[in-house]
């Protein structure tokens, strides 16, 4: 999984200030003791190793033995790691522990219930760039842990032409005459090897955005019967026409999107959805250190 030592320590100097008093006042100093990390609830297990990097950023000589995997399914009350050392030194790193296992654990296990809901089309889940600042490898790693798959992990990653781009270029009102020019001035300055990804909102503007050839087309917020028909004309559009001829644009649904709307949109032939809830609003798992 990504390293991110630098934020650990920052969280630890976060939590435990100029000293963890408490420690201090009442545990006796070098005194040795072991723990477990439990889950209180089922879950994809994520977050092992900047686990360990927390608890050994704060003591090196903290031993940490996992008893699960990264990607493993752990019922309620399931061991995920034996931790041995000085007391003091465990419990000053206990809580940034904890909340990097609790939150990436629980995009994990989000985006492996909303794989589930997806069955049996095989549709790709995506992310997207609503993460927490200055967490976002981690974040989507635990998306890929969970089934999931990254969609841009930066603005530099690939082309992606949304309204706001449209407004800005062509004036506050949509001209549907500008998306192929926009998609073709973007090929033109961006070469073959950046993908480009455009949005749309209806029928009128999938079509024009189909004869602008772009690598995806993503429909925001439309109607399972609209997404229905935009797999049915770009099925049509396309059919006859070798791969090495004409581009063959990739389908994205996306907006709003949830447990109970899911498998009717990825029943309709589409090829990805991406999913912003994935990062921005999951619920970590609750998970607790117990000392033996």
């Amino acid at each position: 999984m990504p390293s991110q030592l630098f934020t650990v320590k920052e969280a630890l100097r976060e939590d435990i200030g100029k000293k963890d008093i408490t420690s201090e006042l009442i545990i006796p100093k070098g005194k040795k003791v072991s723990a477990t990390i439990i889950t209180r609830q089922t879950c994809v297990v994520c977050g092992l190793d900047i686990a360990r990097e927390a608890f050994k950023a704060r003591d090196k000589m903290i031993k940490f033995t996992p008893l699960a995997q990264d990607g493993r399914l752990l019922k309620n009350g399931g061991v995920l790691a034996r931790i041995q050392g000085k007391a003091g030194s465990i419990l000053a790193a206990e809580r940034v522990a904890l909340n990097y296992l609790s939150l990436l654990s629980g995009i994990a296990t989000e985006t492996y219930t909303f794989l589930k809901a997806a069955r049996p089309y095989k549709v790709k889940i995506l992310d997207t760039r609503k993460t927490i600042p200055g967490l976002r490898q981690l974040q989507k790693y635990a998306v890929r842990i969970g089934g999931g798959y990254n969609h841009r992990m930066s603005l530099s990653d690939m082309v992606l032409i949304k309204d706001n781009h449209i407004k800005i270029t062509k004036s506050a009102h949509r001209q549907i005459t500008g998306i192929i020019n926009l998609v073709k001035e973007a090929r033109r300055k961006a070469g073959k090897k950046i993908k480009i990804e455009i949005e749309v909102r209806n029928l009128r503007e999938f079509r024009e955005a189909l004869k602008a050839a772009p690598d995806i087309i993503m429909l925001d917020n439309m109607k399972v019967s609209d997404i229905k028909r935009v797999v049915k004309i770009r099925r049509l559009m396309t059919k006859g026409y070798p791969l090495s001829a004409t581009r063959y644009p990739l389908l994205e649904a996306s907006g709003g999107i949830t447990l109970k709307s899911i498998n009717k949109i990825a029943s309709t032939g589409i090829d990805m959805i991406s999913v912003g809830a994935l990062t921005h609003s999951v619920k970590s798992i609750d998970m607790s250190l117990e000392i033996l």
